[in-house]
């Protein structure tokens, strides 16, 4: 049987730069989707000894739909609850522009130092189809901006493609290096 991480498209795959469709109604089928976004993110964790699964987009699963999930505790591998996102919006960025790590379980062992906004306000709907919103600000904003982006069809690399100083790789020991190759983009990954 294969393992739920084994849905994930990873780059250079096409399709994850491709805008991701609003949904009109929260029926089983996205309730059925949301509970396979979840066990990909949980199921790819398992996998990675230095790496904790934080989000992931519907798109990340060659499903253009825009749904999100997040992890409710990014510090608790036990804590195996998400928060879902439908139709997910930032309808106002805040604070400074601040450079950080950011990884993508669509981007194999290749993390870049990505400039993202350190405050989002964001809108979306619930599983119950519900309109909710939220403030988020440091690393949980980080998280929303890089999963809207998915919907969009944006990957963080897109952000740091012409900074080839701004990417890294995971070493087997978990650490980051940045990478050596002089430009990025000729990396194994993006071919």
């Amino acid at each position: 049987m294969p393992k739920f991480r084994d849905k994930l498209i990873t780059l250079p795959n096409p399709g994850l730069g491709t805008p991701s469709q609003k949904v009109g109604v929260v029926n089983q089928a996205i309730k059925d989707l949301v509970t396979e976004m979840e066990d990909t993110v949980l199921d790819w964790e398992a996998s990675r000894e230095h790496e904790v699964g934080v989000a992931l987009a519907a798109i990340q699963i060659n499903r253009p739909l825009k749904v999100v999930v997040i992890r409710n505790n990014f510090d608790d591998k036990e804590d195996k609850t998400f928060t879902v996102l439908i139709n997910p919006i930032i309808t106002k960025y805040e604070g400074k522009i601040e450079d950080d790590y950011e990884g993508c379980l669509s981007v194999q062992d290749v993390y870049g130092k990505v400039p993202r906004h350190s405050k989002i306000r964001l809108k979306a709907k619930d599983l119950r189809g519900k309109e909710f919103r939220l403030n988020a600000e440091g690393f949980l904003a980080r998280v929303l901006q890089h999963e809207v982006d998915h919907t969009k069809g944006i990957m963080f690399v897109d952000h740091i493609i012409d900074d080839h100083e701004a990417f890294y790789k995971l070493t087997d020991k978990g650490n980051l290096e940045p990478l050596s190759e002089k430009d990025p983009m000729s990396h194994r990954i993006f071919r």
